[in-house]
Parts: C-alpha cells; structure tokens; sequence
C-alpha cells in the first residue's frame, strides 16, 4: 500500500489543479448512511423494510404523485439528517490542498448532500451532477422555479414514517420534490446544474494544459456515474493522473492512475498529512 501512497503524493505534489470527484463512500466516514444494498438501506430506514421497498424503489418520482407523505418521510428525513452531520476531517484537508494549489480546483460529485459548500469550497466551484436535496422544484415542471428548503418546511411522523408538513411550489401549489436526479425520472429540473456544468466546463477549457491530479474518494460500482468520468477525464487529458479511493471496488487500469484501497479518511490523512 505504501508504495501507492507514495505516487499519489507525488501526483499531488506535481499536480497545479485539483479535481475531486466524489461518491456516496465520502460522506460514510461523517456518520451517513451508504445505502450499500438493500440490508444496509434497510437498517437506516427499518419502516421501509416492513414496506419491502428498497433505495432504487424509493428515489422514483413517482412517489410525489402516489403517496407524497412517504416520500417526503424518506427525504425529509435524510434532509434532517444531512443538515445535522458535520463534514469529516477529509473534507478540511482537501480544502487546505486546493488553498496550497492557489484554488485552482473543482468538485466533481453524485452526493446531494451539501457537504462540499457545508465544509467551505466554493460553491461556485462544485458541481452536483444529480442535484441537491438542499433544493425543492414543481413535482409537473422540469423548466420552472427551484427554491432553497428548509428543514422548517417538512415535518415527520417517525413512527409511521409520513410527512405532516411538505413543502409547496410557488408557483402553483402543488407539492414539490427535491431537485435531485432519481431513477426514471423524467421531469427533473436540469437549471441548477446546467448552471454548474457551465462554470466547470469553463474551468477545464482554462485548465487544458496543466497537471492535473483527479482525486476520486468513494465511488462505488452499483452507480458508477462518478468513476467511469473519473476514467474519462484522465484519457482527455494527457497530463491528468487519477487517484482512486476505495476500501473495496479499487480495479483500475495503469493507463488512468491508480487505487489506494482504504475508506476516505483514512487514505485522504495517508496522502495529505
């Protein structure tokens, strides 16, 4: 392991931009839930084991229309829960790296968690690709309005696991969703994150040239969203080098970078301490 270790801070050391790419594995050493198979899911939410519904039944659209106080019980819950868990010691030594590169960075993540802005990157330099459960949009429109929630707004019965306060669109009343990217979802409002792809698209198109060490913590196989743009970024660009984090799901070709195979925390204090 140590000789991983050791290459990744040489990558790092060299690098003058950072990419940090993350998945659900990055925030498990703040105390949240994973969600890695439906027993794991099942012991964070036993209601919904009664119910035999799993996490992909759960992040379906469809809820809001069929039965909204369930699926605001599952949202607003985790919402709560995000809002009340402080970012891990490794969000703080990312953050002390992208100072020492001149703030030259962007965060690339699948987490909806906010936890990125909530340890002090710049919200300007991160990038959500399936959204935030920090925003609420129309359950009809996926052009209109997304507002900012808060935890004020839902409230939740735990014993029977349903919402007796959701949150309302502005614009015609209705009940809203998060503005997260769920499974079949059709009616997704992409405004919030088309914003932030632009500005990261931006920020690659000035950083064509430069070293850039990809930093990718958490990114498991089941949604592989995070890893295979990992991959992708590292063949784009031939001065990019990828570091994978990853207690167990840790393959990688030597032609993208390398695998370090210890959770978030423990690698991040291994390669910046």
């Amino acid at each position: 392991m140590q000789p991983s270790i050791n290459t990744a801070k040489n990558i790092i050391n060299e690098a003058n931009a950072i990419i940090i790419t993350a998945g659900a594995g990055m925030s498990v050493d703040s105390g949240l839930p994973d969600f890695r198979g439906d027993q794991g899911f099942w012991r964070a939410y036993p209601p919904l084991k009664d119910k035999n519904l799993s996490f992909t039944d759960m992040a379906n659209p469809q809820w809001f229309f069929s039965n909204p106080k369930l699926a605001w019980a599952f949202y607003g819950h985790r919402l709560k829960l995000y809002n009340a868990t402080t970012p891990h010691e490794g969000f703080y030594l990312l953050r002390e790296l992208c100072k020492e590169k001149d703030d030259n960075y962007f965060i690339y993540t699948s987490n909806v968690d906010g936890h990125f802005a909530k340890a002090g990157f710049d919200k300007d330099k991160i990038y959500e690709c399936h959204g935030s459960i920090h925003y609420t949009q129309c359950i009809y429109k996926d052009d209109g309005a997304i507002w900012a929630v808060d935890e004020s707004e839902i409230e939740v019965d735990e014993d029977k696991f349903e919402a007796t306060k959701m949150p309302t669109c502005k614009e015609c009343g209705c009940v809203t969703r998060p503005n997260i990217l769920m499974f079949y979802d059709g009616v997704f409002n992409w405004n919030r994150t088309k914003a932030q792809y632009h500005r990261y698209d931006a920020w690659l198109s000035k950083n064509m040239n430069s070293k850039i060490a990809i930093i990718e913590i958490g990114a498991g196989l089941a949604v592989p969203t995070i890893r295979a743009y990992g991959e992708r970024m590292a063949k784009r660009f031939n001065k990019a080098n990828l570091i994978r984090i990853n207690p167990t799901d840790t393959k990688i070709s030597p032609y993208y970078g390398i695998s370090i195979k210890m959770g978030g925390l423990e690698a991040l204090k291994a390669i910046l301490c």
